[in-house]
């Protein structure tokens, strides 16, 4: 998973962030203002910013204006909502642009896109005997390869996106279907017996208090 730098003055934001960047396997360190990060990005190797716009002693503008030439992957988080603040964050360099407040699972489905698209981001990623290689949409199971279908391939990119936090059927439609999904919210159920199956994961995939489902992996508990 990555790394993730988190530059957010308010600090229960700054948290709440984190926390869960830490529930889905990323390492992250945090910052409170501008002036912070020059330093960190000296001695850390940062896959990724979360960065503020509106911060004390040096805004997100003008530290994107510092840094941008690092080419490290910057997703801006603000209130400035206006047309013309989100063309100002990507004409810097920024490669999202999420507005407050926001969901969390947002925030992570667009860092995970954000990613993926860079280099950086691992290309594999490996479950017990189970290899799953998200650029290349493919799962192998011992070495050998395993068929899934464009629906279950998106359905374990969305629990992988999110382990350890319960989804339910609602939120993993929402997510893996589309908003424009009106189907039976029990497909989902069908979906996951199908997982486990193709990929032996009985007990990776587990049911929350029976509202939702999770991907648990190797030594959580």
């Amino acid at each position: 998973m990555a790394t993730i730098l988190v530059v957010e003055d308010e600090k229960p934001i700054n948290d709440l962030i984190t926390m869960n960047l830490k529930l889905v396997g990323h390492r992250f360190f945090k910052a409170f203002s501008g002036m912070e990060v020059p330093a960190i990005l000296e001695r850390e190797k940062i896959d990724l910013i979360l960065l503020d716009v509106m911060l004390p002693g040096l805004d997100g503008f003008s530290l994107m204006r510092q840094i941008r030439n690092l080419n490290i992957p910057v997703i801006f988080i603000t209130a400035k909502d206006s047309l013309a603040d989100r063309i100002a964050g990507f004409e810097l360099g920024a490669d999202d642009y999420i507005i407050k407040p926001f969901e969390i699972l947002e925030l992570l489905a667009r860092i995970h896109v954000v990613l993926r698209r860079s280099t950086k981001e691992q290309t594999a990623i490996i479950i017990d005997d189970v290899e799953i290689r998200p650029l290349e949409r493919q799962v192998y199971k011992l070495g050998c390869a395993v068929e899934l279908t464009v629906r279950e391939f998106e359905l374990l990119d969305v629990l992988l996106q999110n382990r350890n936090i319960a989804l339910s059927r609602e939120k993993l439609l929402e997510l893996a279907w589309g908003y424009d999904y009106e189907g039976e919210t029990r497909t989902v159920d069908v979906h996951i017996r199908q997982l486990r199956k193709k990929l032996g994961w009985e007990e990776r995939i587990k049911t929350v208090f029976k509202l939702g489902y999770r991907l648990e992996m190797p030594g959580e508990p």
